[in-house]
């Protein structure tokens, strides 16, 4: 389940609890094998994003740990947990530690049994927060269940990652994700990379009976859009699109948009994007309905979708905009807000806006 939250946690310890189980004297093991693992999802990212996090068959909060620093009386109080609406229990499997430099902001490094990261000081002010990717997501699970679990009274020890589920085994209580239209209308809406890859690797899964890397399931996918949807100009390297070696053309987007799958399969998932006129102001009654996927990387905008006019009219449409020198011309510590990178996001969009308002006076006419 790629939207698995730690309130879901929290529930299924609950459930467990209710089982009748009172100690564990075993082992507690955790496995993510379902997908095969990968530690990101695109390596030109800089280290710390968020959208850009391990992989694998388990994913708790997008594998996304909160980080928070506070400052008072002089000292840096600093916290790393899985936090949700109603818990934030607090995770050692990645540790923060404040050093005193400029640059670079953060750093990262493997250290076995953790996530291990730094971050400048000069770059804290006196508080603030955000989300760090997770690199070892089953741990990241475990340690969060673990907890839950002892809130119930139930002491487990410390998550151990299995490479094979264990045989013969009997559960307790279990936990299913939400139907996969769910999954992919909130996937659609927020962007969320991570729950694009998972599915997109967990499909080849399906198709072809065993886990595939990353590339190899991205690779298997074009092959089906090849075969099924008549993709030709398509070359993807992961399923998300954040990859910026992936390649794909407008006359394809086109052709899958139009592929009768997409227009009763993907075309109730799509939001609704209102019409704005140049000042970029929702324009209140217009007559063009549209609903759309955006894509946003760095000095690149997107906007693939259906427009329906009143007279029945209804276009597929794709428009890619880049701006390619300006991009390959950003450092690393320039990626995660590249000056520049609002205003020009801004005009592309504007240009989608008015493309999409001539084509429905072009139709209206």
């Amino acid at each position: 389940d790629p939207t698995l939250q730690t309130d879901d946690l929290a529930d299924l310890a609950a459930r467990v609890k209710d089982s009748g189980l009172r100690e564990v004297s075993g082992r507690f093991l955790v496995w993510g094998g379902a997908l095969a693992f990968e530690p990101v999802i695109d390596r030109l990212q800089p280290a710390h994003v968020g959208y850009n996090p391990a992989i694998s068959g388990l994913a708790l909060n997008f594998n996304r740990v909160h980080f928070e620093w506070k400052r008072q009386d002089g000292q840096w109080g600093v916290t790393m947990d899985a936090r949700s609406d109603r818990y934030r229990p607090a995770v050692s499997m990645a540790r923060m530690r404040i050093v005193n430099r400029d640059m670079p902001v953060y750093t990262y490094a493997d250290e076995g049994g953790r996530d291990d990261w730094t971050v400048a000081q000069t770059a804290l002010g006196n508080g603030g927060s955000r989300w760090l990717p997770v690199r070892k997501p089953e741990l990241y699970a475990g340690e969060v269940f673990q907890t839950m679990m002892r809130s119930h009274g139930v002491v487990l020890k410390a998550p151990e990652i299995t490479a094979a589920l264990p045989a013969g085994a009997t559960a307790l209580a279990s936990r299913s994700s939400e139907p996969l239209t769910t999954v992919l209308r909130g996937m659609l809406k927020y962007s969320t990379n991570i729950t694009a890859e998972m599915v997109g690797m967990a499909a080849t899964v399906r198709r072809l009976g065993a886990a595939r890397p990353l590339t190899g399931s991205a690779a298997a996918m074009n092959d089906w859009a090849r075969d099924t949807l008549g993709l030709h100009e398509t070359a993807l390297v992961d399923h998300s699109g954040l990859g910026e070696a992936s390649r794909t053309s407008a006359g394809d987007l086109i052709r899958a948009l139009n592929s009768p799958l997409a227009r009763t399969t993907l075309r109730p998932l799509l939001k609704r994007i209102e019409v704005r006129d140049g000042k970029y102001k929702v324009v209140k009654g217009h007559p063009l309905t549209v609903v759309a996927k955006t894509g946003t990387l760095n000095f690149v905008s997107t906007l693939a979708g259906y427009a329906s006019l009143p007279d029945g009219t209804d276009l597929a449409f794709a428009i890619l905009t880049a701006d390619m020198p300006r991009r390959e011309a950003l450092s690393m510590s320039e990626r995660e807000r590249p000056a520049g990178g609002p205003q020009w996001n801004r005009k592309s969009k504007l240009l989608q806006q008015a493309l999409l308002q001539r084509w429905s006076l072009l139709h209206a006419g």
